[in-house]
């Protein structure tokens, strides 16, 4: 289908999919962001690209809504496995991606409708080095490095899956607002010490094997899930001596299960749905300087 896509989410946090064999304009930073625009266009956390890949089986751009590249995404390695087995450009239940962030491979769980509803992902290792991140503090890992954002002294731990993250903890007991996302999230993002910017989780210990996060993604904001963010907080807990694997992260769109063994390897496995597929008008494809649909 000419200038065709595939919608999907992983709890709540939602990507389009595309294929640029198939469009007739070109993925710009400012077609992605018109696109990805929830008033204007049809409206996502971001895109993923079908590329080829000498390594793997598929290849993988990630696209954040401003336009913006990332390395790695957990949801949208999930919905990109239920894309293309979908849209049957594979048949294999097992296969491998390449991404900026690194090779995965993907186990597909189909389910008696014939849909691909769940994933799990190995999602590569966890790093608390400051050059895996980048960040600009000095050290063998960040664990616990204090930082002010909105005038606040907070301690946080920088961790790298393929993709940078800034986890700052509470306490059991204590919990996270909406509003201290909001006020914290861009100003921890955009800090001096990033200087590629970050994902950023608010986290707080519920269990002995259990998390709850509050997400802001870099390039994209609030969202109510992301599968690194998840692999990032539970790899923090886990080194912070906090909880133990196998980590269940709670996050406002749902849970995702993260094991995580003693090197840091990391699996994912969580849920996945398809919401529709279309194709874009001829006007608003004209309006991104592409050709009419055939």
């Amino acid at each position: 289908m000419k200038n065709g896509f595939f919608k999907g989410h992983g709890l709540g946090n939602d990507y389009i999919v595309m294929d640029p064999r198939e469009l007739t304009f070109k993925l710009t930073s400012g077609n992605i962001r018109k696109i990805c625009d929830r008033n204007w266009g049809i409206g996502s956390d971001g895109i993923l690209e079908l590329v080829g890949s000498k390594v793997a089986d598929f290849g993988l751009r990630i696209w954040n809504p401003d336009g913006s590249e990332a390395e790695k995404s957990g949801n949208g390695l999930r919905i990109f496995a239920r894309y293309l087995h979908a849209t049957r450009k594979t048949r294999k239940k097992a296969f491998s991606v390449d991404t900026k962030g690194g090779l995965v491979q993907i186990d597909l769980r189909v389910d008696r409708y014939g849909d691909a509803s769940a994933a799990t992902v190995e999602m590569g290792k966890a790093t608390f080095e400051p050059k895996a991140l980048p960040c600009s503090l000095k050290g063998k890992e960040l664990i616990e490095r204090p930082i002010t954002a909105a005038g606040e002294k907070l301690l946080f731990t920088g961790v790298s899956v393929g993709n940078p993250h800034c986890v700052i903890f509470k306490s059991k007991g204590q919990k996270w607002s909406r509003e201290d996302l909001l006020r914290l999230g861009p100003e921890l993002e955009n800090h001096k010490i990033f200087p590629r910017r970050i994902n950023v989780q608010l986290a707080v210990p519920t269990g002995p094997k259990e998390i709850f996060i509050l997400i802001w993604e870099r390039g994209a904001g609030e969202t109510q899930a992301s599968g690194s963010s998840s692999c990032a907080a539970a790899s923090a807990a886990i080194r912070l001596g906090l909880i133990q694997a196998p980590v269940t992260v709670k996050a406002p769109g749902g849970s995702l299960y993260i094991d995580i063994d003693e090197d840091f390897d990391l699996t994912m496995k969580g849920p996945v749905a398809e919401v529709y597929r279309g194709a874009l008008n001829a006007s608003f494809v004209r309006s991104l300087g592409g050709r009419k649909s055939a």
